[in-house]
């Protein structure tokens, strides 16, 4: 595998859980999760998302509280679906953008949309909702009815996927997703707790890629223990995989 698109047409195989999360009634299986990728890819590119184009993505809950940081997830993974969508067009996603937007789109939980000045060339997306703005595009909705099947077009490994403190490519994320999951014996057992912003390159390899690779579960939004950690501080997890850790060089 050497693109991020290689791992989401890996999991349409796969029945087995990815996310879970104690506010979510039904856990959200790998299958489910490829195939809103792929309706995702065939969204974005109906609002010009291609090839080189930029991408913002904004990481939160459906309905954010007072409480609730861009960045943690809590209750569902509209951003990672956003971001693998993106990916699998060709576009490099920015997971923690500024509060000025210039990309071809922006994804972001509908009561945070407010947040960000778009420009003029921007077109949002919000989930959770409602959203009563009718230039903005109700992602989940628009998503229901899109096409499954894998967006057109070719990505390389050497194609710019993720910004952060740098840009990062297709090929740099899945090598070092390749190298968390060996290092941590990541595998198709292993639950792993997502307690870290998903804002950088290393919380996407460790809290993303590496455990869609192996097969794992992703635990996000409580207390529970699981079998490792994606976090910063101090968890309930004897095994931490920090994002500096899993950060290409």
């Amino acid at each position: 595998m050497q693109v991020l698109g290689d791992l989401v047409a890996q999991a349409r195989d796969r029945d087995d859980v990815l996310f879970r999360s104690p506010e979510r009634s039904t856990p959200y299986s790998y299958s489910d999760f490829a195939t809103n990728a792929w309706k995702g890819g065939n969204l974005l590119r109906h609002y010009g998302v291609r090839h080189g184009t930029r991408v913002a993505v904004v990481v939160g809950p459906k309905e954010p509280t007072d409480e609730d940081q861009p960045g943690y997830l809590r209750d569902a993974p509209d951003a990672l679906l956003a971001f693998l969508a993106a990916a699998l067009d060709g576009a490099i996603v920015d997971m923690d953008p500024p509060k000025a937007v210039d990309a071809t789109a922006l994804v972001a939980p509908a009561a945070w949309l407010d947040r960000y000045t778009q420009g003029p060339g921007t077109k949002g997306l919000a989930y959770g909702g409602p959203v009563d703005d009718p230039t903005i595009a109700q992602f989940e909705r628009e998503l229901w009815s899109e096409n499954p099947l894998q967006p057109p077009g070719e990505v390389a490994p050497e194609d710019d996927v993720l910004t952060a403190d740098r840009t990062y490519t297709h090929g740099e994320l899945m090598a070092e997703s390749g190298r968390v999951v060996a290092d941590y014996d990541i595998d198709a057992e292993t639950t792993l707790a997502l307690r870290a912003p998903m804002t950088t390159a290393g919380a996407v390899v460790a809290g993303l890629l590496a455990p869609m690779r192996a097969g794992a579960t992703v635990v996000f939004g409580g207390d529970e223990a699981a079998d490792i950690a994606v976090a910063d501080g101090d968890t309930p997890e004897e095994t931490v995989v920090q994002p500096a850790d899993a950060t290409p060089s």
